[in-house]
């Protein structure tokens, strides 16, 4: 089935989650389909109330919003998409260019909640399919596993690489740990350059200490410091200490999900790093890649029923 084709026919309905008006507009724009913000009442007593202003009978409802700040974001969700299929929605969607909860997979201490698979159980019993970018897979290995909707993981790292050509010159791609290095690794593919990973050891949420255990001189090579989540910047302040060490050049930082917290990124610079640049999946200042045409594909894809994607959608 050509998937421009089942979007057509199902006349497909972009809604815009609170703070996703402009990522709902330029989906919309690119899909060719309409777009309604989600209406949004909170009670003084704390509860929420929800309406979908557009028609719903028949079309596919495409809910669209990054997860960040996810316990104020998820019941109106949740309500938005029992209301779709209340009121005669073919089927029922989310994009979410930054998915939470995937950081607990598993029970680290005795008594603690696996949240990436419960989350995934309290999305997938009201949604037909969900679309990401570069979801936080660690012992997971795909979404599939936990997710048992219609997934599609895109991956940011071909966008990445297109910018690092374009703006780089003699890039050096540089991991903050081991468990980066096989995104790395595809990142400097794409982009050319030469690679490495350091060594972390993380001691608390701001306690981080990063090592470069052994290094090549890489003269004429600018460091270019890559990690998927952005947020209290603990992790590349430590890298960027190891790597003034080492006495490299000041790097530049790439993140894709910018949940930076409120001084991470006056820290950064402070730092000296040169420039910090993240993808566009959640709202910041920084945002320097933009992924929505990826983000398109992938929605034409999940609501064509075209079967689960768990690798990159390039």
């Amino acid at each position: 089935m050509n998937p421009d084709t089942a979007v057509e026919r199902t006349g497909m309905l972009i809604v815009a989650l609170p703070g996703a008006a402009q990522l709902a507009a330029r989906l919309a724009r690119l899909l060719r389909c309409d777009w309604s913000e989600l209406w949004l009442h909170r009670f003084p007593d704390g509860e929420t109330l929800v309406r979908i202003d557009a028609p719903v009978k028949g079309r596919c409802v495409v809910l669209a919003g990054s997860l960040h700040r996810p316990d104020d974001k998820t019941l109106p969700l949740l309500f938005a998409a029992d209301a779709a299929r209340d009121l005669g929605a073919s089927q029922v969607g989310l994009v979410a260019p930054y998915l939470a909860y995937m950081r607990q997979d598993r029970r680290f201490n005795e008594g603690e909640a696996i949240t990436s698979r419960s989350y995934a159980r309290l999305l997938s019993s009201s949604l037909d399919f969900l679309v990401t970018v570069d979801p936080h897979l660690h012992r997971w290995q795909s979404l599939g596993e936990i997710y048992p909707i219609r997934t599609q993981a895109i991956a940011a790292a071909p966008l990445i690489a297109r910018w690092l050509r374009s703006h780089v010159d003699n890039p050096l791609v540089i991991g903050p740990d081991q468990e980066s290095g096989q995104w790395v690794a595809e990142v400097a593919r794409l982009a050319g350059a030469p690679w490495t990973v350091l060594t972390k050891t993380r001691r608390g949420d701001r306690d981080v200490r990063v090592t470069l255990a052994g290094h090549e001189p890489w003269p004429g090579r600018t460091p270019v410091l890559l990690d998927d989540i952005i947020s209290t910047g603990a992790t590349l302040l430590a890298a960027t200490a190891a790597l003034k060490k080492a006495g490299m050049a000041p790097p530049l930082c790439i993140g894709v999900h910018a949940l930076f917290d409120a001084d991470a990124l006056q820290q950064l610079r402070d730092a000296g790093v040169t420039r910090v640049l993240t993808c566009d999946t959640i709202p910041h200042a920084s945002n320097a890649i933009r992924l929505t045409p990826l983000l398109a594909r992938a929605v034409r894809a999940a609501a064509s029923g075209t079967p689960r994607v768990n690798t990159a959608l390039t």
